[in-house]
Parts: C-alpha cells; sequence; structure tokens
C-alpha cells in the first residue's frame, strides 16, 4: 500500500499521521510545537514524529512514505519550501529553509505549505469544498487564516501573502493590538486567543479559556456574549470583503473556534448576509467536515502530487498547484 506523511505544525501543538491516496489518516502523533525555543526545536519535533509515524506505517502495513507534506504556521514561499514570514509566536521562523532541511534529513521529497492554504487544500480534496469549482476556506484558532481555491488551485500571490485575513485591517478591533506586532488587524480580534483575552478583561475575576468564553456565551454571560458576537462580526465582515471581490462558490469555516458556538456562528452568518449586496447574499457558508485534521490532509495531498510525478508545487505567478 502507497503512502505519504502529512505534518501540521501549529501554534502549540505539531501533528503527524501516515495517509492513503484516498485522505484516509492512519493515527495521529502528536507534540508540543516548542516555537519559543526556535526553528531548530520545531524541526527537530517534525522529525521525531515523522519518525514515530514510520515506524507505525512499517508495523501496520501502509508502506515506506514516499513524501512528506508540510503544513506550518506563516508565509510560506511554496517553491523554495522558505518561511517568508511569520508573526511573534514563532520566533525566528521567518528564513528558515524548511524543505531543504527537512528534505535531507528525512531522505526523502518534502513540500510546504502555509497552514491556512494546507487547510483550504484539504476541504477542497475530501472535505466540505469537494467537487466545488472555487472556495473561500477560513481557520479561526489560535490565528485567523484564509485561502481562496479556484478550479483546484489555491490563490498564491506575488508575495505569497494571498488569503492572510488575520492581518486584513479591521474597525471591529480597533486599537487591540494583533500578534504581527501592528494594532487594528483582524486577528486581534477575532481569533481564539483574542476571545480569551477579551473577556478576561471584561470579566477579571473570571479567568477563562477560549473554549470556556465560548460555552459561557452560548449559555447567556453577558460579557461573553459581547467578546463573542464582537469577534463573530469583525469576521463577517472580513469574510463579505473577500466574498464581494473574488465571488467564490461556498464558504468553508474551519479551525478550533469554528463550530464551537451558536452566538459566533449566528454574529459570523448574520453579519455576512447583513454586509453582501443581494445576488451574493445566498452564497452557503458550510462548516469543515475534517476539522483539525484539515491542514495536515492538505499537506499530505500535496505530498501526494509529488508521489504522482506532478510538479513540486511551483508558485506559478498568482496560483499554486493542490
Amino acid at each position: 500500500m502507497s503512502s505519504v506523511i502529512g505534518v501540521d505544525i501549529g501554534g502549540t501543538k505539531t501533528a503527524a499521521a501516515v495517509v492513503g491516496p484516498d485522505g484516509r489518516l492512519g493515527r495521529l502523533h502528536t507534540a508540543p510545537t516548542r516555537a519559543a525555543a526556535g526553528p531548530d526545536a520545531v524541526l527537530d519535533g517534525v522529525r521525531r514524529l515523522v519518525a514515530d509515524v514510520r515506524h507505525e506505517a512499517a508495523r501496520d502495513g501502509w508502506g515506506a512514505p514516499g513524501a512528506v507534506g508540510i503544513a506550518t504556521a506563516g508565509m510560506v514561499d511554496t517553491g523554495s519550501g522558505v518561511i517568508a514570514g511569520a508573526n511573534e509566536t514563532f520566533p525566528g521562523w521567518p528564513g528558515t529553509p524548511v524543505k531543504a532541511r527537512l528534505t535531507q534529513d528525512l531522505g526523502v521529497a518534502v513540500t510546504v505549505l502555509n497552514d491556512a492554504r494546507a487547510h483550504a487544500i484539504g476541504e477542497a480534496w475530501a472535505g466540505a469544498a469537494a467537487g466545488v469549482p472555487s472556495a473561500l476556506v477560513v481557520a479561526i484558532g489560535t490565528g485567523v487564516g484564509g485561502a481562496v481555491v479556484f478550479d483546484g488551485q489555491v490563490l498564491g500571490g506575488a508575495h505569497h501573502a494571498a488569503g492572510e485575513m488575520g492581518h486584513m485591517p479591521s474597525a471591529g478591533a480597533g486599537e487591540l493590538r494583533c500578534p504581527c506586532g501592528r494594532v487594528g488587524h483582524l486577528e486581534a480580534v477575532a481569533c481564539g486567543p483574542a476571545i480569551a483575552e477579551q473577556f478576561r478583561f471584561q470579566d477579571p475575576g473570571r479567568p477563562a479559556g477560549t473554549p470556556e468564553v465560548l460555552r459561557l456565551a452560548d449559555a447567556g454571560n453577558e460579557n461573553a456574549v459581547a467578546v463573542v458576537r464582537r469577534a463573530g462580526t469583525a469576521l463577517g465582515q472580513a469574510i463579505a470583503g473577500v466574498v464581494t471581490v473574488v465571488d467564490p462558490h461556498v464558504v468553508v469555516l474551519g479551525g478550533g473556534v469554528a463550530g464551537a458556538s451558536a452566538v459566533w456562528w449566528d454574529a459570523v452568518c448574520e453579519t455576512l448576509r447583513t454586509e453582501l449586496v443581494a445576488p451574493l447574499r445566498d452564497i452557503p457558508v458550510r462548516l469543515s467536515t475534517l476539522g483539525g485534521n484539515a491542514p495536515l490532509i492538505g499537506a499530505a495531498r500535496s505530498a501526494w502530487r509529488v508521489v504522482a510525478g506532478a510538479d513540486d508545487l511551483p508558485n506559478r505567478g498568482s496560483r499554486e498547484d493542490q
């Protein structure tokens, strides 16, 4: 049986699994992402997880993986596999030649994608956007990422930044500071940590993480409702802007925040419908069907293209192949 390995380097954890040609996953292996310790520590974590997955693949009859696909936070030059930019969560990550280093260390072909684009590729291949000509896929978790898929290709952009919705200016963010260091960006108000931080500001006597704030909002806690609706409204406005410009067939929402709160979901969808002009107002909004595994599956899809003999995800002007 042929296989590849998909890896998702997230802000808090790194996950890896063997993936079959139909998108079927083997057992998920995870470890903390030691981002604060620098790029060497992050890559060492990837090497360890890949070694574990390889051992399991051999034991369970998957066969030797023919390539490894990496999804990672930050802007990625997909041709070279070098990190073009990242926020303060990953100190020293910009400029890291992930593809070259891991290709040498792992002894197989390696592809590297931005995690939001990998998320979109996963959903377009085997998830909520499968069979749809175009989609806007937005992931809301420790950050806010987005990607646009047209005819099976993800928009890349001249600077590898297409779809970086988290760093769109947002009136709803006010003077809140974004993890990129600037103020007033969408991520500063709409990502999971921002929701938790704003709730702690509103109710300092009741510290809570993002999941609890989302639960409190659905339970009717006034402070939680206000914070969660603010986040959802800001995101809905941003999505409306992108939908108006690119006119996709469907919007897919994923990540740890999406689907965790009815208050949040309603705020996003109500704002989106209100902001859009009439011909666009009925665009379907779907919840990710791959959940947290979407970036890993999308990364594996890019690795499968290498195994199949396709080009190694070249950045062809404004689009990147699945």
